[in-house]
């Protein structure tokens, strides 16, 4: 299905249930969440969809933001006929769905930020800046290996080949400028969610893995401290695609804490 401004997206579960919408990371695509949806799609519908610029979605309408990317989804839901969700984000999908909490609280029912930055100290947030800047002058695959050491524990990467590959292929599948310009919104626009004025005010689960090195436990911790009464879970041993390695791993909680969510609305 294909929403007025071109992005792709798809829709599963009971028509009546509550809605949980669903946001992948950086170069990726809505098919990241496959092996999620059977589970999630038995008590929720569920919605999941391509970024500006990514799989199937067409580029930005204009230069992308946080808040560019946080109207798509607003525009979403309008063109599905949805007044409220939960909204699951990963990585810069984390990222977004907080812009979403700031800047369209009254359609948020809860908020899942999964695997997502946040302030990384001036030295580290160069670096991740230096590499936005080398995806610009070099290509969306300039930094791709070093990316699969971050996401993929080494026995991952070694027993399951086609698992990269296929995330390869998500990259390639990005418009390049469109990459380019997110890129950069997941180096820069961390800035503006460190302590933001108003705070976000969300029912949430922050969410990371152990040895998730640019999206650390010490960083969800922090998200946690600045949403009253957030909710904190770290996946151990796994790194940044943990959800990719141990799907069950991320749904379970990710349902348990809905489940929650969906009993102090009754």
């Amino acid at each position: 299905m294909r929403a007025p401004d071109g992005t792709a997206f798809e829709l599963r579960g009971p028509e009546d249930a509550p809605v949980v919408v669903l946001i992948h990371g950086l170069g990726l695509c809505r098919h990241l969440w496959l092996p999620h949806i059977a589970a999630l799609a038995k008590s929720h519908r569920v919605l999941w969809y391509d970024l500006y610029g990514h799989g199937d979605s067409a580029p930005p309408p204009r230069e992308a933001s946080l808040t560019v990317f946080s109207d798509q989804l607003a525009g979403l839901l309008d063109h599905a006929g949805i007044a409220r969700a939960s909204v699951v984000g990963f990585s810069i999908g984390g990222m977004i769905n907080r812009r979403f909490a700031l800047d369209h609280k009254d359609r948020l029912a809860a908020l899942l930020i999964l695997n997502s930055p946040h302030d990384r100290g001036e030295d580290a947030q160069e670096q991740v800046e230096d590499r936005a800047r080398t995806v610009r002058e070099q290509g969306a695959l300039s930094t791709m290996d070093a990316a699969l050491a971050r996401w993929f524990t080494p026995a991952f990467r070694d027993s399951h080949p086609q698992a990269l590959q296929l995330v390869r292929d998500w990259r390639l599948k990005a418009d390049p400028e469109s990459y380019a310009q997110a890129a950069w919104v997941l180096a820069n626009g961390v800035r503006e969610l460190i302590a933001p004025d108003p705070h976000i005010d969300a029912l949430a689960l922050v969410m990371t893995c152990a040895n998730d090195s640019g999206s650390t436990p010490s960083m969800s911790r922090a998200i946690c401290t600045e949403i009253s009464g957030a909710e904190l879970l770290i996946i151990p041993d796994l790194q940044h695609l943990g959800l990719i390695e141990d799907p069950a791993a991320f749904t379970s909680p990710i349902l348990s804490f809905l489940s929650r969510v969906h009993e102090a609305d009754r």
